[in-house]
């Protein structure tokens, strides 16, 4: 869903901005240490907006450093991967024994699985950006290759870096626009433009091992399943052809982790068709509709699928979502209260 937590400076007494300002970052980012030279007078803008299971907090605030200790690390890691994308002033990443710098028109990544200390800002000048953070069980990467991943300066103004970009700063922009369920779909955006964008970085890298390359396959290859969903045709033929490999090969990527592309193929279909099921607007459209909508066109197939996938039926799932609170007043029978999510 879409929930937006807002801190500015000025609502709060001057003594305390920099310890709420801290917090709130800590709670969208990772435990953390921060300082600034500018803490009696600290004066920041953040928003946390919760989009499904990812974050997006747009932030404003004057220069200050952010360390993630070894002993941090070890208390409590979150296993997100963070992605930050300056838009005024500088950011600067100490990790592993080297620093990079990051300005406007670039992606910087961060593993909270790993130490580092970031510098934000420039002198006095504040420093504004957008930081994105994702699950990374739902990036499908190793630690190692995200290693590798986190020591590249991603570009921001072309390629796959520029479509994540204007994703981003698009969210920032209009969060009130979306209603609580456009979070899943706004998650599963994220998620695949990240993938993509860390799959043709790896694909670039022409040194890159053999087991990279694999990689980078899969991720590029999940990344095509779910943005054509949809597609009634859609299958391991079709998608083995768009990628000009065997369908043998394309087997092989799937079972070398313990799965197929048909089952990774069926449960991307049926995690959409039950959040939209789930969906109170979409409560007048039929069941059938729904399951065809992503690409499920055979009624008694779809719904053999979910009930061996959830235990449940469709409908009942869908009855019982509704009955959570979901429902419009025409459903449930009674008035509502207007749910913004925020």
């Amino acid at each position: 869903m879409v929930y937006e937590t807002a801190f500015t400076s000025e609502d709060v007494p001057a003594a305390e901005r920099f310890d709420r300002w801290r917090e709130l970052v800590r709670r969208a980012h990772a435990p953390l240490e921060a300082d600034s030279p500018h803490r009696a007078d600290f004066r920041a803008r953040v928003r946390v907006l919760g989009v499904g299971a990812v974050t997006v907090w747009p932030a404003e605030f004057r220069p200050a450093v952010l360390r993630r200790t070894p002993e941090l690390v070890r208390r409590h890691d979150p296993r997100t991967v963070h992605v930050s994308l300056p838009l005024r002033g500088r950011l600067r990443v100490a990790r592993e024994g080297r620093a990079d710098g990051y300005g406007p028109g670039s992606l910087c990544v961060v593993d909270t699985s790993r130490p580092c200390e970031m510098w934000a800002g420039d002198g006095d000048g504040p420093y504004s950006g957008i930081g994105l953070e994702v699950p990374r069980d739902l990036l499908h990467l190793p630690p190692e290759r995200l290693a590798g991943l986190t020591r590249h300066r991603l570009s921001a103004r072309e390629g796959m870096g520029a479509l994540l970009a204007q994703f981003l700063t698009t969210v920032a922009a209009d969060s009130a626009r979306y209603r609580p369920s456009d979070g899943p779909r706004l998650a599963a955006v994220a998620v695949d433009l990240l993938s993509a964008l860390f799959a043709h970085t790896l694909e670039s890298d022409h040194a890159l091992p053999p087991e990279d390359q694999r990689r980078a396959l899969l991720l590029r290859v999940k990344a095509h399943i779910r943005r054509h969903l949809h597609d009634p045709h859609l299958s391991p033929p079709a998608i083995a052809a768009a990628h000009h490999i065997s369908l043998s090969h394309l087997h092989r990527l799937f079972r070398d982790e313990g799965s197929t592309v048909s089952a990774f193929l069926r449960d991307q279909r049926l995690r959409r068709i039950r959040q939209d099921l789930s969906d109170p607007a979409l409560h007048r459209t039929p069941i059938h509709a729904v399951a065809a909508r992503w690409g499920l066109t055979d009624p008694s197939a779809f719904s053999r699928a979910f009930r061996v996938a959830y235990g449940t039926s469709p409908s009942d799932h869908r009855q019982r979502a509704l009955a959570r609170g979901g429902a419009p007043a025409a459903v449930r029978g009674g008035l509502v209260a207007n749910a913004a999510g925020r």
